[in-house]
């Protein structure tokens, strides 16, 4: 930092020379003056000789380029000072002239460092024992009282001019190092920006006092393409019906505090173009630990929304279209099963066909089931009841023993209690069949399938557990997604029947949970309000 240090005193150097010259040409004017116009007891020709000398080194002060010159020349000026002075105290040895060398003592000490507080020293005791020889006079404690004096302000001033020179140092570091700090800080405020704007989602950072701090283009353009209008748009939820209250906006809610994760909102109004958001709010902590704000990203998801609408569509009007002549086979099936003129080894292979075709026919009614699966279609069809769940799922044990029997696997009903639940019990009925089949299915031969039911009078419990092959980590994350079929050991089937268990169980209020591990087994929990919404249990 050497090149700092010199920097500051070439800036201040000159300036330095003429405070301090000037500061001595004004005590000495107003000396002289006092002398023009008063009595002098000494030599006036000598006296006003130093004068001169002042006033013209004060003006040469005024004029030489200090900056341009190497620094020591500097202290030329203090030592003709020193010099001034001391024909003054010549002129009239018996006058305090000599308090006059404090201005020159202090400059050098504290201008020179150890070099200039060294000069002063020597200088002084030179010319004070000089000037005590000339005039002869007796030595006492006075005459040491001034050359004591003026080492004392000389040392006081050169340690006062080094702290100082530490302190504008430190100031000049710390400035440095903030204009460093500042400019890292904005190229990197700059970097963010940058990739903020690169990105195709929208981001917008909400601060700790729920003021919007930061937003990134991609938001813009989607307001923009949402047609935005005063600062709002009609929103609506993930059904695109039902319309959101101001207060349950993502971004009302991000700045009450909340979190969410994959929030659907649909803009817009119809005939108009609309737009589905994937709307995500995540909290932000500060190194204290207190709330720091939140950031909003939202994603136009509304391809893959009406891609996923038309697929299910789709898939709803091919098996649709396939359920009535699969019926018609089944009856036409039958009628050539009963005929009793019919071979057996025809009605064996009749038995095949029908068994096939019935297969098929549940296949198609799955797809149906998941192709309006929605939970405002299932809310529409379904009549909840307060009823006791432990009688719908000891039924759907008993209805599956035959299954269970086939496998040797054993269907243990000990832990079932007395559970109210508010539900459909059609619904109910198929979600236990669902899980129970599934739980025979996937078990062990001759393992068990343990069922299980309680209460705590809020929320009413049922446990599927099984003894079977269990369920890898990486298929439980997308057990529950439409065609998913889970493992080598997990091929048969649609891949359709969890999420038509889920989205009935979500549908009534409820949530279901899963504990697997490959080899162990695995244990599905449905949770289900115990009461109806007004607190009605019977």
């Amino acid at each position: 930092m050497t090149w700092l240090r010199d920097d500051v005193a070439d800036r201040t150097r000159a300036r330095t020379a003429t405070l301090n010259q000037l500061l001595l040409a004004s005590v000495v004017f107003a000396l002289g003056a006092l002398v023009a116009i008063g009595s002098f007891p000494g030599d006036p020709v000598l006296f006003f000789g130093g004068v001169v000398i002042v006033i013209v080194l004060t003006g040469a002060t005024l004029v030489v380029p200090w900056n341009r010159l190497s620094y020591g020349w500097v202290a030329l000026v203090p030592a003709i000072d020193v010099i001034a002075i001391t024909l003054m105290q010549l002129a009239a040895p018996g006058t305090a002239m000599g308090l006059l060398w404090i201005f020159p003592t202090t400059w050098l000490a504290a201008g020179f460092g150890l070099l200039g507080l060294f000069a002063v020293i020597v200088s002084i005791a030179v010319i004070i024992t000089v000037l005590t020889l000339v005039s002869a006079q007796q030595v006492t404690y006075l005459t040491f009282l001034l050359p004591l004096v003026l080492f004392a302000v000389a040392a006081t001033s050169h340690l006062t001019a080094r702290r100082s020179d530490a302190q504008r140092m430190l100031l000049a570091k710390q400035a440095q190092l903030l204009r460093r700090v500042l400019q890292t800080s904005r190229r990197q405020e700059q970097v963010v920006t940058e990739v903020l704007d690169a990105v195709d989602f929208g981001v917008v950072r909400i601060d700790g006092d729920g003021q919007v701090a930061v937003t990134n283009e991609a938001h813009g353009r989607l307001q923009q393409a949402m047609g935005v209008q005063d600062g709002e748009a009609p929103a609506f939820r993930d059904d695109g019906v039902t319309r959101l209250p101001h207060d349950e906006l993502p971004v009302e809610r991000a700045l009450r505090g909340e979190a969410f994760e994959a929030e659907i909102v649909w803009f817009g109004e119809e005939p108009a173009p609309r737009k589905a958001l994937s709307i995500t709010a995540r909290r932000l902590i500060d190194p204290d630990g207190d709330d720091g704000g939140a950031v909003v990203i939202s994603r136009d998801v509304t391809s893959e929304l009406e891609a996923l609408r038309a697929r299910d569509e789709l898939v709803a009007s091919v098996s649709h279209e396939l359920r009535t002549p699969l019926t018609s086979i089944l009856g036409y099936l039958d009628l050539a099963i009963e005929d009793p003129d019919i071979p057996d080894h025809v009605r064996a292979n009749l038995d095949i066909a029908e068994r096939n075709a019935e297969r098929l026919l549940r296949i198609v009614a799955d797809i149906l089931a998941a192709s309006s699966s929605s939970s405002s279609s299932i809310e529409a069809t379904m009549t909840a009841q307060a009823l006791d769940v432990r009688d719908i799922v000891r039924a759907s044990g008993e209805a599956l023993l035959p299954r269970a029997a086939s496998r040797a696997v054993t269907i243990d009903t000990t832990g079932l209690e007395e559970a109210r639940v508010w539900a459909d019990p059609m619904r109910l009925r198929q979600v236990v069949d669902n899980l129970v089949s599934n739980a025979i299915a996937y078990n062990k031969d001759g393992g068990t399938v343990f069922l299980g039911t309680t209460t705590d009078g809020t929320s009413t419990w049922i446990l599927v557990r099984d003894t079977g092959i269990g369920i890898s980590e990486a298929d439980r994350s997308r057990l529950f997604q439409r065609f998913y079929k889970a493992g080598a050991e997990r091929r048969s089937g649609t891949g359709l029947g969890l999420a038509i268990t889920r989205d009935i169980v979500r549908a009534h209020g409820g949530e279901i949970g899963l504990h697997s591990a490959p080899g162990v087994g695995s244990t599905f929990i449905v949770k289900l309000p115990a009461t109806a919404p007004g607190g009605i249990t019977s």
